[in-house]
């Protein structure tokens, strides 16, 4: 004999698997798109008037604005599409506390030499590179469920725009620094530069080694630092050490065509010595083409990546 429950009870929800999952905070489709067009649309102001009146009060908006427009886009982005699978405290814990303690570990285990030779860009490249990586774990030791190579992809790259956009705040107030007062003219040309540069930069290479070492993660939550995480990481790291070179590969390439000179010291010392016009064009073309060269070689990685990854 059934007895059916009495009117106004409340009913019994359906345990196990087919629970549904509990709702998370939504945001509106295409809000990093509004969020890069309202940011821009403030930055350019906001220079403007800095200029105008060669004032202060508006130089901490105009760095911080322009460093972190094109990260918290990404950010936004990636909540979006991602939010219902990673939740919002793995996105924002690896962009927050991620960034900050990459940079401050890249600042005690890096080394920054006044004379440059490929060595030590690796080396800097290593430090950076296994930094971010390290954030990436401490930011997850506590959340075992979060794995996954496509769960990598997002968080690595969640760190890398975190490391980006205070690692550009720190160059831009040094660019704007000067004996004579504000110089805005370099401000300008370092958040400009480093804004369109980040996604094939910091974000585009924590992302590969953040794919490589979640796939690999246990179900108990340990992470696994195999040969393929450290190859990887050793990967990523030559391609930072290559983008960083790309200044002084160029005049050595320059010099090695045009014969100017001795090739090893113009390679440390980062500058040619009254250079014809044929060496000017072609110092243009390789400090362009150098960069544009190791970003398609880190997005074919990442997408190689992607298209082998299961989805969710």
């Amino acid at each position: 004999m059934s007895h059916s429950p009495p009117p106004g009870a409340p009913k019994a929800r359906i345990p196990g698997p087919q629970q549904p999952p509990p709702p998370y905070p939504r945001i509106a489709a295409g809000l990093w798109r509004r969020c890069l067009g309202v940011g821009f649309a403030l930055w350019v102001p906001a220079t403007w008037v800095t200029y105008e009146t060669r004032g202060s009060a508006l130089l901490p908006t105009v760095i911080l604005l322009g460093s972190f427009l094109v990260p918290v886009a990404f950010v936004l982005w990636a909540y979006e599409r991602h939010g219902r699978d990673l939740g919002v405290s793995a996105i924002l814990g690896c962009f927050l506390a991620g960034g900050t303690l990459g940079v401050l570990g890249a600042s005690l285990t890096g080394w920054y030499p006044a004379r440059t030779s490929p060595g030590t860009l690796l080396g800097v490249g290593l430090a950076e590179e296994a930094a971010k990586l390290a954030a990436l774990v401490f930011v997850l030791r506590r959340q075992p469920a979060v794995r996954g190579p496509r769960a990598g992809l997002v968080l690595g790259a969640a760190v890398g725009f975190g490391f980006a956009a205070l690692e550009s705040a720190g160059y831009a107030f040094q660019a704007a620094a000067s004996a004579q007062g504000v110089s805005l003219l370099p401000l300008l040309e370092t958040e400009i530069l480093r804004g369109v540069l980040a996604p094939v930069g910091h974000g585009l290479w924590t992302a590969i080694a953040g794919g490589a070492l979640l796939s690999r993660r246990r179900l108990s939550g340990r992470f696994r630092i195999a040969a393929p995480v450290l190859g990887t990481c050793l990967g990523v790291s030559l391609l930072h050490a290559l983008w960083d070179s790309t200044h002084a590969l160029a005049i050595w390439s320059v010099t090695r065509l045009t014969g100017g000179g001795p090739e090893g010291q113009l390679f440390t010392q980062g500058y040619l010595v009254r250079p014809s016009t044929e060496q000017e064009h072609l110092f243009t073309l390789f400090s362009v083409g150098g960069p544009a060269l190791v970003a398609l070689a880190g997005i074919g990685w990442v997408r190689s990546l992607a298209r082998r990854a299961p989805t969710w």
